[in-house]
């Protein structure tokens, strides 16, 4: 990974997400490089991820978004440090005039083994209704982005997450456990 000089604190004009510095100014991105692949995610690293990746990635960009500060605010009990004694981890400060230097990777679906690529929305809602992890029932995280959305985006149109909690909405009486089930329990 290439070094940058720490001395730079201030970058120059471009939007959000945009390469170090060069010697030849190139025209800046909204997207790091390029943008094709459908299945490609860029995930932006502000703290240790500038320096351990946990991950296997195609491509990686120095870069820098504005209106953001970063800040030792963060508890962690966890990688850091313990409950009794929590140790200080990075966070990113809403700022107008802040910007924070870090690290895109780009993640192609192949390398990632969580990606599941597409399915039809119905598998996707089944999939969602049957499942649960150590935070909670698939369909709550389902439900709650959902009222994110409407909440502080309704202008927005997101029509694959709508087709999902369609789906759900359409199976939900099919998962809803019946009297006679529950005297079973």
């Amino acid at each position: 990974m290439k070094q940058e000089s720490t001395a730079q604190n201030t970058p120059p004009a471009s939007p959000p997400l945009s390469p170090a510095p060069s010697p030849p100014p190139s025209p800046p991105a909204q997207h790091p490089r390029d943008d094709s692949d459908p299945q490609a995610l860029w995930i932006f690293g502000y703290g240790s991820l500038v320096w351990r990746p946990d991950f296997a990635y195609s491509d990686s960009l120095v870069g820098f978004v504005r209106g953001y500060s970063r800040r030792f605010w963060q508890g962690d009990t966890f990688h850091r440090g313990s409950d009794k004694m929590p140790g200080r981890v990075v966070t990113l400060l809403e700022d107008r005039e802040g910007c924070t230097w870090g690290v895109a990777y780009q993640v192609r679906g192949e390398q990632n083994p969580g990606y599941l690529g597409p399915a039809p929305e119905e598998a996707i809602a089944t999939q969602i209704l049957a499942c649960r992890g150590f935070s909670g029932h698939n369909l709550e995280y389902l439900l709650r982005l959902a009222d994110f959305m409407q909440l502080c985006g309704p202008q927005a149109q997101d029509e694959h997450l709508a087709a999902i909690v369609d789906a759900v909405g359409t199976m939900l009486p099919c998962f809803c456990p019946t009297e006679q089930a529950l005297a079973l329990v």
